[in-house]
């Protein structure tokens, strides 16, 4: 294929990603040097489109951005009233008292919000600023310098055929450059996956680990309503057949947010996430809360759990990875907005600095100094130790090791159990069809509980059909001829919007990708346990269109 030719912009910073990393580090650009072009590139058809979290939000990055934000009018107005933490049986529970729970696990002082809307928020002053931001730009590839570092991205391709060659309406895109590339594109980004591999940014590190979580906004009866209310629950329905737990936040005008993570570290390939999520809504103290409410939205996302010891190095030649790019995800605690914010806050300022400097594409060291050494690394050192103990002793005995080593650390600023590691990727875990049993999911009720398609439609997913499947297979055999036999194809299961089938043509099984599906939640391309599936972008503008996430 001949070469494509594209227009090129020049700018002093690129963002991929309009998520909070991207949008702070944007606003502090500017915040710094109101001279500085710099331009935001999101793949969403809007900005929010893509973007899911719980979310209860610690106000400590949206402070150093805007101290003055309530006055600003920030879509934060929920402040947290009450704190519950309960370990569920199949018909009772036990609430764990919360002087016992290490005080970093206190949400009062935080707020659930609607981390779409902050972001829409967050976009509104970024743009005042003079930031300019395109969504339904989709990057889909790096610009590489000549001497080998990030020079941009390409940006706003359309019209390939599903063969990946240019169609009739074909539109190359543009080469935006940058003196500095900024990637924000959240858990498994395409184009971080590309740079941290290229430059060997993990290498000394852990592996990444990583969960599923999936998302239902529900509108409940008033009476049942307790707005500022947040609840976290572990044990049943997942008991020791994964690591994970669910969410329950009382937003506002009658909104409940709830919403369930199972870390993909789990063995059995028959484990099937989506419905431990529609299984937990059964148990009584959920199903009494729901009952006469409304599910009006759903989504799903991976999070990145590895903690400190999983972070690569966050700056390479031409640019710096950001947020959930990164893997600043406190796992105990479900949350990493703040870190997100606090990255794009620190990155911005090693750039300013850099480029006052006469600097230009070469790595900014003080960037990756800060995330090491700054309140970000404060904050991940505390809990570094509790994935870890989850992955190797399980829900009671962790529970218990983690928060004394949580209590202590907060004391003392040491961790008493010194830094555990994790030792292989979630996809590696992943155990052999033969070893276990099946599992027995009741069927959704249409209800409560309902089944993938249904719920997915209220994600407000949608892609061009024409274009490339953009969830790539290395090797097509693969999944009918090694996943099938060893592992039962996990991809039917572990995908929370059924894109994946195996189906029955001219009397031998076919695996079929449903891409429309695809809600971008990367969990394919972590979970596979052949390493098989390549999650890369597809056109810009499609995808889930997240109303209120």
């Amino acid at each position: 294929m001949a070469e494509i030719e594209r227009e090129s912009m020049e700018y002093d910073v690129v963002i991929v990603g309009a998520g909070p990393s991207g949008l702070s580090a944007a606003i502090r650009l500017k915040e710094l040097d109101a001279d500085l072009d710099v331009v935001v590139l999101e793949k969403g058809s809007e900005v929010g489109a893509h973007i899911l979290s719980g979310a209860v939000l610690d106000p400590v990055g949206l402070d150093a951005l805007f101290p003055d934000w309530k006055d600003r009018g920030a879509p934060v107005t929920v402040p947290v009233k009450e704190d519950n933490f309960i370990f569920l049986g199949e018909a009772g529970k036990m609430r764990f008292p919360n002087w016992l729970m290490p005080p970093l696990m206190n949400n009062h002082g935080n707020y659930i919000v609607s981390m779409g809307n902050v972001c829409r928020w967050l976009a509104e002053q970024a743009e005042a600023l003079g930031v300019e931001i395109f969504p339904g730009m989709a990057c889909s590839e790096i610009v590489w310098g000549d001497d080998g570092r990030v020079k941009g991205v390409v940006a706003g391709e359309f019209g390939r055929n599903p063969d990946g060659t240019p169609g009739p309406n074909y539109e190359p895109g543009m080469e935006l450059h940058g003196k500095y590339v900024f990637l924000g594109e959240g858990v498994r980004g395409s184009l971080s996956k590309q740079v941290i591999g290229k430059f060997g940014l993990s290498e000394g590190r852990d592996p990444q680990k990583f969960g599923i979580g999936m998302k239902e906004v529900w509108e409940i009866d008033p009476a049942k309503h307790r707005e500022g209310t947040v609840t976290h629950t572990m044990g049943w329905p997942l008991n020791g057949n994964a690591g994970g737990g669910s969410f329950i936040y009382h937003a506002e005008n009658n909104q409940l947010f709830i919403g369930f993570v199972v870390h993909l570290n789990y063995e059995n390939p028959y484990l099937y996430p989506y419905m431990e999520f529609q299984r937990f809504k059964h148990h009584p103290i959920v199903a009494d809360l729901l009952k006469g409410g409304k599910r009006i939205a759903y989504g799903a996302r991976a999070i990145s759990e590895g903690g400190y010891q999983s972070i690569p190095q966050a700056a390479f030649p031409g640019g710096v990875l950001l947020g959930c790019s990164a893997g600043l995800v406190n796992v105990p605690r479900i949350k990493g907005n703040h870190n997100a914010m606090m990255s794009g806050i620190e990155a911005a300022k090693a750039a300013v600095a850099a480029i006052k400097a006469g600097r230009s594409g070469d790595t900014l060291e003080d960037y990756d100094t800060a995330l090491h050494a700054g309140p970000i690394a404060k904050d991940l050192k505390r809990v570094k130790n509790v994935k870890p103990l989850w992955s190797h002793y399980g829900n009671f005995l962790a529970t218990a090791l983690g928060g004394f080593d949580m209590w202590v650390a907060n004391l003392t600023g040491r961790n008493p159990l010194g830094t555990l590691h994790h030792q292989k990727t979630d996809a590696a875990h992943t155990g052999k069809a033969g070893d276990f049993e099946k599992i027995d999911y009741p069927k959704p009720d249409g209800v409560l509980s309902f089944d993938r398609l249904t719920n997915v439609a209220s994600s407000f997913t949608n892609h061009e059909e024409s274009q490339p499947c953009h969830l790539q297979l290395k090797d097509p055999s693969i999944p009918i001829d090694v996943n099938l036999p060893e592992y039962a194809e996990p991809a039917t299961r572990y995908c929370p919007a059924g894109v994946y089938e195996v189906v029955e043509k001219d009397g031998k099984p076919e695996f079929v990708i449903n891409f429309q599906n695809c809600v971008h939640c990367k969990t394919c391309d972590i979970k596979d346990p052949s390493q098989n599936i390549n999650w890369v972008t597809p056109q810009g503008g499609d995808g889930p269109n997240y109303p209120n996430m």
